[in-house]
Formats: C-alpha cells, structure tokens, sequence
C-alpha cells in the first residue's frame, strides 16, 4: 500500500487484494485494487493543483429537458425549475455555473451570452428568478445540450468541471451518430450526472451519457422526487476536490492487460478508454474524487513460467496530470504479483474479493440479458437470466439488486434462481431496475 498526502490535501490510499500463486502454466492474475480518498469532502482545504476550496475550482452547467413532454403533466415542468432551484441552492460560493434550457437547440437561461455566473447571494437569486422563463415546447437533442455545456464549461479556468442533466423523453431529434460525436468531443473535459424523469425515456441514451462522461445516472420515476435528487446530486459534484484523476497501470515485457473495470461502486468498463502513457504504460479515466473509495478489478496474462519463479505482473499508480503540462503527481500505488506453485490448495483459491467483484460485474450482465430478451418476447432466456441475477444477489448480500428483482419476477428459491416472471410490471419497475443494474455492494469485510 502505498499513499500520497500533503497539508489540505485529500490522501490517497492504494490497496491491493489477489491471490498471487498460479499452477505451473498458469497465465491469469486477477487483483481487486481499492482506492480510497479521504480529507477532502465539501470542507476540504486546497486541491492539487493550488485552488481553494472556496468555490473557484469548480464550475457546474445544468441541463435541463425543455422539450413539449415536460408539459404532460404539468407538474413536470414545475418540477423540474423547483428541482434546479434547488440546486442552485446548493452551489458553494463562489462556483461558477449556468442553466441552459434543452429542446431540439440548446438556449443559456442564465447568466447568458457564452458567460458563467460566480454563485453568490445575488447571482443565485438571480437564476431562481430567470427559471420563470423555463416553458415546455419543442424536440430533444441531447448532443446540442451537452456541445453547449463543454463550450461554457471550457470557458472557465477551473479543474472541476461539471454537468447535470435531465431529461424526461427520447432522443429523437439527432441521430444516434451526432449524440456519440458529442459525446467523444466532451469526454474527458467534464463529467456529467445524468437523470431520466418519468418513464417515456431510453434507459441505454440515459446511461450511456453518464458513463461516457464518468458520471451517475438514475431515475426519477415520480417528479416530486426531483428536488431531493438534484439536491444530492450537486452537493456530490460540490464534494470533488481533485479532477481528472487517472489509473495508471505499467506491465513488464510479456505481459498483456485483459481487462480493467471499476467493480463499485457501479460497474464501469475502462478497459477501451486507455490512453497510452510512455512504454508499457496506460492510463485509464476514474474522474474527479472527494471523499470516498472505489474498487477496479484489474486482469493480466501473464508469460508461463515455472514452479518457484515470482514476477511482478502489474504496478499501479494514480496519477493527476500537472496543469502547467510537467509530469503527473502520483497519488498512491500497489503492486500486483504472479508466484508459481506446485501447492494446489494456493493456487486454486480464489480471493474473497475477486469471488465477490467477477459475481457483481456478472449480476449486472445478467439483469441487461435478462431483460433485454424480456423485451424481445424470449419467455425462457429472460427466465433463465433473472433467475441467474436472483440468485446472484441473494448470495453477494445485494439487497437493493433483489428488492428491484423482485418487481419484476416471482422470486420460488433465491438460492437456486428458480423464477416465474411476472405477468403484468410496471414500467418505472422495470426501467428502475435496468438504470440501476451495475450499482454493486462491496465485499463483508
């Protein structure tokens, strides 16, 4: 283990779980690396790169859906200002922010004219009063929001930038190319929690937003829940204390990386978003981080070797980039190993925290197969898939994943997955459960 820390500064520690014997011939080593990050928070001291926690360095653009479906019910709409009010409410002072309205175009409803506000008594009160102006009418083009949000966002000098985004409808009025363009274009330049209200919106445009932008999405199946989410969404984003954090892994010669996934506390597969980062070095995006811990399961391949012989398979590193363009502070670092043994009871078994992750990182595979050949009519594939997640569940102790299972089949033997699915489910039930099918629970210590 290994750790960073400097006065007013969140430390960073780095621990490494694995089971480190192989069998003779044995190629794969699978480790669970827990980051942890502590003494930053809401009223934490200064970040990395020297801003204050005063508020000016971080910046925050919302997104709100203005489009013709915020009118039905009306209370949508009302909703929806009462829920951006108050997280304007919630923005520390001096954070730099604006509203942008989204339909087929995107509009700035505060401050205006390509600009950020710096929140303060004033400036807060100011943008309540310029959410009068929010109407309903028009189409949805989520990419044109988002260009919007970079263009403000890129406009200040700030290492935590930030977006918040709800809509209620599907993304009719761009193609599905021009939203991945947008996408790609805002990806690493500012993270984005996503929210889809009511239930007339595409769960996979929903999701796919907050994890090509490092951020969280859920749903807000009734609007009058709307206030409370918006509330804790902004005081998360006012938590972050360092940005653009990465997850640097080096391997030796020989050594090839099958996968790196986040495991908890959602699933998050970062294993395409590597950038290369000198020789036999990559870095993969975590984001920004305040006070919390995260878990990534990392998998290498390591050469054969024989009975007796170590190596280190991986050394991993956190790293954040020197704003001025010099070489990256390293946060925290742990090691991965490889040992060959001729003892079988070492070598087969598995870390109780790799059990536990390859179990999760399956559940919520599961829940997507599960459900997606529930919607295409397949009766049995969507039998046998929930009732593998049923089971999954109940064994991992991941009663939010259960309780939403529950709403959707007729759960006859947890332990053995055995399920009928229902007849009639809601459809905020079934939407519930696909938003939120890659939240994990973390090992029993």
């Amino acid at each position: 283990m290994a750790n960073f820390s400097k006065s007013n500064v969140p430390q960073f520690s780095v621990d490494v779980y694995q089971n480190e014997f192989l069998p003779e011939g044995g190629r794969e080593v699978s480790a669970i690396v827990t980051v942890t990050s502590t003494g930053g928070g809401t009223t934490g001291g200064a970040v990395l790169a020297g801003h204050g926690a005063d508020g000016a360095d971080a910046a925050v653009v919302i997104m709100v859906d203005c489009s013709g479906s915020m009118e039905y019910p009306p209370t949508k709409m009302r909703n929806a200002r009462e829920a951006t009010a108050a997280a304007i409410d919630t923005l520390r002072d001096g954070v730099s922010f604006a509203v942008v309205a989204g339909t087929h175009l995107a509009q700035q409803v505060y401050p205006g004219n390509g600009r950020l506000a710096v929140a303060g008594p004033d400036t807060r009160g100011q943008a309540k009063d310029a959410l009068r102006r929010l109407s309903a009418g028009g189409g949805t083009a989520i990419g044109t929001w988002l260009r919007l949000a970079d263009r403000l966002l890129g406009s200040a000098e700030v290492p935590i930038r930030h977006g918040i985004l709800l809509t209620d409808g599907r993304n009719e009025h761009e193609s599905p190319e021009d939203l991945r363009a947008a996408l790609e274009a805002c990806a690493g330049r500012f993270t984005c929690d996503a929210r889809g209200v009511g239930t007339d919106w595409e769960v996979k445009e929903v999701t796919g937003i907050a994890s090509a932008l490092l951020g969280t999405a859920d749903i807000v199946a009734d609007p009058a829940g709307l206030a409370a989410d918006f509330t804790t969404m902004m005081e998360s984003a006012m938590g972050k204390e360092v940005a653009d954090v990465a997850l640097r892994l080096w391997t030796p010669v020989g050594v090839e990386i099958a996968f790196v996934k986040q495991v908890a506390p959602t699933v998050e597969d970062l294993t395409g978003r590597r950038t290369e980062a000198g020789p036999r070095a990559g870095d993969y995006p975590t984001g920004s981080w305040g006070d919390e811990s995260r878990d990534y399961h990392v998998c290498v391949r390591v050469p054969q070797a024989g009975i007796g012989q170590e190596m280190l398979a991986a050394r991993v590193s956190l790293i954040v980039p020197d704003p001025a363009g010099g070489a990256p502070t390293t946060l925290g670092q742990g090691l991965v190993r490889a040992v060959w043994t001729d003892d079988m009871a070492m070598s087969t078994s598995i870390n109780p925290q790799v059990a536990h992750y390859t179990g999760q990182a399956e559940l919520a595979q599961v829940i997507q197969q599960g459900l997606d050949a529930r919607k295409a009519g397949d009766h049995d594939g969507a039998t046998a898939k929930l009732g593998r997640a049923v089971q999954l569940a109940a064994a991992s102790g991941n009663a939010d994943t259960a309780k939403l299972l529950s709403k959707v089949v007729d759960v006859v033997d947890a332990a053995t997955g055995t399920v009928r699915l229902k007849a009639k489910v809601a459809e905020a039930d079934e939407m519930t459960l696909e938003t939120r099918s890659t939240k994990t629970v973390r090992v029993k210590k």
